[in-house]
């Protein structure tokens, strides 16, 4: 007995009719699925009664590589119809798929990703010959709205035109040896019962031609499972899915989008289905009113009628439909395509109305699991330890984290955020580890995808401080040279309570310090790195040795890189200017303790102090720093050496940033600055406003008050400096341009003589 191959498209109700069809006349010994292998022991578990969609989950991960895949199933998905019709004609079932983590399969979320992409120049040609837009379109065009006899004659010759014209990858070809080995092996068991094979359309020539003969060496055997490598983790387990999450616009790599409308055409026919889509999407735009008059309504069904039978079909299809309802539901002019006339996620810019049609066809529908299901350790731990800490009814959080019972529950939420917990939202607390933030404010709430984030975060391990320290593990090594993204990553380790590197972390951490271009982002690490090996009480980093390495190597790159820097008319950088500054407080702190040399970055910022191509930010700060440092200094000279109006705010900046202690202290500074500000002409003046207010915005507001104090007494006016810093009734740059034009208009009368 010959095997029946039938080839399908992911979640088509075309395809999976059928599936149940051939199977129920059949009854078959063998229904073999695309699917992973490793499931075929927990077969019962997945056909327990769960309400789909519902989904695989598999994960890998070793110390270089950390893959998860999934592969969904819905109701009118072919392969879950494969294993619910196999399993009532008495068959036995089984995935012949490699494994979701091996390397055929690598890089891919979605084990049933269309293969489209493969073939895209036969789909292209079809499209044209069919006058469709696109590969949806066209399926529909063919199989989901044409008449169900000779639908396996069409599939066939379909996926044979679009296969014979395309070469398979190095991963098709070794799935598809692997799943013909299957193929083999239950022709052999079946002796004269019939086979039938599920696969998705693009394997079956190929599979067709792989078993047509037996091989020796394989009598009598079923084909192993692939063993995982040594020092790897990986498993499968059961996930909640939704419509959402399967629906091509909003991202899903494989079937059919819409899945609400596809749903519909699965059980009561393409005639309902359209019903049913005109009245779905009508009463979501009155929901969210949204104008959908009973005539605009009336006219949507008479176009898409008339658009049905111009184009062919019995009956209207999805996109016959929408394209009525567009017609007479968007009368302004569209700033974007129709979203069904391409693939992919909706565009910025879609129209409101098309936007809620498009969610309409999507649908709400999350899936849930049967309470038999196992599910992984962590999503045990950490209800466990939500019932612990006294949050499994949710609500707002509030957290002192000088305390210790604090300090704990913080971390856990915090090991939760890491993971992408669903509904858990910090509203304050420590952002950068540099802020003196002592406390947090939380909200959790009760979310729909809670347990399917926690059973795709036990990938990472059993407890919540492991999956976090893994995950952040992951980030770390996916930043590269993104030393923002590597300080971020080690914050949120200081955060979680896991703050043990491991080589692998240090390592990456140490690569991406050597190779950072940015003096910003680089600053910001350093600050983060610092601040965690000072600071023991929060994070318990405080003289970590493998920290002290990455600071003293972050130190010396961004010597290098501030030397680097030109430009003598660009604007002041604040990231640039708290690059210095950490390196700043490095020297103050660390210098000592690490063995950095002192003498270096005082003569490198003395070299950038004195430089005229230096930026005139980088200049100021330079200054500050050695001033701060206790270097011999002049301010006094410094301050009138700045530069014109067009410099001078931008290098008060950088001093402002890293010597505002200093400035206030040091006698005669502030009194040279007014004389300079107040010497200033209109024009001039107004040239050096906007960066002398960001300037002065360093200084914090009791300090501000002390400086127009100050100023206000220099002039002998009595009263606090408060009074100076009154909002003002206007903006001041906009007070500033009118006494500038006032004053060019005074001259322009007295050049005139008509300046009385």
């Amino acid at each position: 007995m010959q095997a029946t191959f039938i080839g399908v498209r992911h979640h088509s109700p075309a395809c999976a009719r059928l599936v149940g069809e051939t199977i129920a006349a059949l009854r078959p010994a063998h229904v073999l699925v695309e699917g992973p292998a490793d499931m075929n022991d927990r077969i019962d578990e997945l056909l327990l009664g769960h309400d789909l969609p519902i989904a695989v989950f598999s994960s890998y991960r070793d110390e270089e590589r950390h893959h998860g895949s999934w592969a969904p199933f819905c109701e009118y998905s072919p392969e879950w119809v494969a294993l619910r019709a196999g399993r009532e004609a008495g068959a036995q079932v089984r995935f012949i798929d490699l494994p979701a983590w091996d390397e055929a399969l690598a890089g891919r979320e979605n084990r049933y990703a269309d293969a489209e992409q493969r073939y895209a120049e036969a789909v292209d040609r079809l499209c044209q010959a069919f006058a469709v837009d696109n590969v949806d379109v066209l399926w529909d065009h063919l199989f989901e709205i044409e008449p169900a006899s000779g639908i396996e004659e069409r599939l066939a010759a379909y996926f044979d035109l679009l296969r014979g014209e395309s070469e398979a990858g190095d991963g098709d070809r070794a799935r598809e040896e692997y799943m013909a080995r299957w193929v083999r092996a239950a022709l052999r068991d079946a002796g004269e019962r019939p086979v039938v094979v599920v696969t998705g359309g693009f394997h079956r020539p190929a599979l067709l031609r792989l078993s047509a003969h037996d091989h020796e060496d394989e009598a009598g055997e079923w084909p192993p499972l692939p063993a995982l490598p040594p020092e790897a983790v990986g498993g499968s387990f059961l996930v909640p899915y939704s419509f959402r999450r399967l629906d091509a616009f909003d991202g899903y790599q494989s079937g059919m989008p819409s899945p609400a409308y596809y749903q519909r055409l699965w059980e009561a026919g393409p005639a309902r289905a359209a019903d049913d889509l005109v009245a779905a999407v009508a009463g979501r735009l009155r929901e969210r009113r949204q104008p959908a008059s009973t005539a605009d309504l009336i006219a949507a069904r008479a176009s898409a009628a008339g658009l049905a039978t111009v184009r062919g079909h019995p009956h209207p299809a999805r996109t016959d439909i929408l394209d009525g309802l567009a017609a007479a539901l968007v009368n302004d002019a569209l700033d974007e395509p129709l979203p069904w006339s391409t693939r992919g996620r909706l565009r910025p810019g879609t129209h409101p109305v098309v936007v809620e049609m498009v969610a309409a066809l999507s649908g709400a529908r999350v899936g849930r699991l049967h309470p038999d299901t196992p599910l992984p350790p962590l999503v045990h731990t950490v209800t466990a330890e939500l019932e612990r800490e006294g949050f499994a009814d949710g609500g707002p959080i509030a957290l002192t984290l000088t305390d210790p019972d604090g300090l704990r529950r913080s971390r856990l939420l915090h090991r939760l955020r890491v993971l992408g917990f669903p509904g858990l939202t910090r509203h304050r607390g420590p952002a950068t580890g540099i802020d003196p933030v002592l406390d947090e404010d939380w909200t959790l709430e009760e979310h729909e995808h809670r347990l399917p984030a926690l059973i795709e975060a036990g990938a990472y391990g059993v407890t919540p401080e492991q999956a976090a320290a893994a995950a952040i593990a992951e980030r770390a090594g996916r930043a590269g040279g993104d030393v923002g993204a590597l300080a971020g990553a080690l914050f949120d380790a200081a955060l979680c309570g896991t703050t043990r590197l491991s080589d692998k972390v240090l390592r990456d951490l140490t690569l991406g310090v050597a190779a950072a271009s940015d003096l910003g982002a680089l600053g910001r690490l350093l600050g983060v790195l610092l601040a965690l090996w000072r600071h023991d009480r929060l994070f318990g980093t405080a003289g970590n040795a493998a920290l002290g390495t990455v600071i003293g190597a972050a130190h010396d790159r961004l010597l290098w890189l501030a030397e680097g820097i030109r430009g003598a008319t660009a604007d002041a950088d604040p990231a640039r200017l708290a690059a210095v500054v950490a390196l700043r407080d490095t020297v103050v702190h660390a210098a000592v303790p690490l063995g950095l040399d002192r003498a270096r970055p005082l003569g490198v910022m003395a070299r950038i102090g004195a430089d005229p191509g230096a930026r005139p930010d980088l200049r100021g700060a330079a200054f500050g720093f050695g001033w701060a440092l206790g270097a011999e200094a002049d301010p006094e000279r410094a301050v009138r050496g700045a530069g014109g109006p067009a410099a001078l705010g931008d290098w008060l900046a950088g001093l402002f940033a890293v010597a505002r202690e200093e400035v206030l202290h040091a006698t005669g500074v502030l009194d040279l600055l007014d004389e300079l500000v107040v010497g200033l002409g209109d024009e001039d003046f107004l040239i050096a406003l906007p960066a002398l207010r960001q300037a002065f915005a360093y200084f914090p507001p009791r300090e501000r008050e002390t400086i127009a104090g100050h100023v206000l007494a220099r002039r002998g006016l009595p009263g606090p400096g408060r009074l100076l810093l009154r909002r003002p009734a206007a903006d001041p740059m906009l007070l500033a341009r009118a006494a500038a034009l006032e004053s060019r208009v005074d001259t322009v009368l007295a050049r005139e003589g008509l300046l009385r």
